[in-house]
């Protein structure tokens, strides 16, 4: 079973058509109304779209607003172990929402990546998710095997006293998308990777220990620090950049808003 893409306006079909480009197998569904991709299967009515596609993809992603999705999924749900993973995602690709199966579905997994693909920020609101609250940001050289990653990063955490299953993400530069060995470390560590962009990166505001050597290599100031920092809201150092061979390492910790 594939991922459906729906839409409803020209903008979502221009995020569809990106959507589908790499998260193949993905079937684009467009609105009647939609003139981009004419090549693309149309429908008249999201709610009998959905009961078609529902029982037939592991994941349903809307460009839609999130009350239109809400109304057109609720006929269909039956229980979180069957019913599929449900992504929102406004038109203007800010937002990517886990909607439904989160954690058995695999939502929570499908927001991260439209986010990563789409530069987009994933909403996870699971309880066993918001309970994690630290962010391990890694760098890497090309070609790095995964082990020498997750030791890395166990590594790393070890010098907090703390354990891998606090952690909610591990983050990295964009750049990192198809970088093999951190892909399978974060598959081994069951760990969901977040990317950030190189213009987020460069422009980060926050203050962290910037690297010539990266800036020469990949023209980025640093990776670790700052994708830590910035995968996370109200975030702080809880362990700076540590640096092994092939790898750098750094953990940041998010606080609850009421925290003191």
């Amino acid at each position: 079973m594939s991922i459906a893409v729906i839409s409803l306006s020209n903008e979502g079909a221009r995020l569809a058509a990106a959507l589908a480009a790499q998260l193949p197998p993905c079937q684009i569904h467009l609105h009647a109304q939609v003139t981009e991709l004419p090549a693309v299967p149309r429908f008249e009515r999201i709610c009998e779209l959905t009961q078609r596609l529902f029982s037939t993809h592991r994941g349903l992603i809307y460009i839609a607003p999130t009350g239109v999705v809400v109304r057109a999924i609720s006929p269909c749900l039956a229980h979180k172990t069957s019913d599929p993973a449900v992504v929102a995602v406004d038109v203007g690709g800010r937002w990517a929402i886990s909607l439904l199966s989160g954690h058995e579905g695999g939502a929570n997994e499908l927001a991260i990546t439209v986010s990563n693909i789409l530069a987009a920020e994933p909403v996870i609101s699971t309880s066993t998710e918001a309970l994690k609250t630290l962010i391990v940001g890694i760098g890497c050289r090309r070609g790095v095997p995964a082990q020498q990653i997750v030791t890395a990063v166990y590594s790393t955490l070890a010098m907090a006293s703390v354990t891998s299953d606090r952690v909610r993400l591990l983050a990295s530069a964009s750049i990192k998308a198809d970088e093999p060995g951190l892909l399978a470390a974060s598959r081994q560590l069951g760990i969901p990777l977040r990317l950030i962009s190189a213009d987020e990166l460069r422009q980060c505001p926050r203050n962290f220990a910037r690297s010539a050597f990266v800036q020469k290599k990949v023209n980025l100031p640093a990776v670790a620090e700052p994708a830590a920092l910035l995968a996370g809201r109200r975030t702080r150092l809880l362990v700076p950049k540590q640096t092994f061979s092939g790898v750098t390492v750094a953990v940041a910790q998010e606080s609850c808003m009421w925290s003191a």
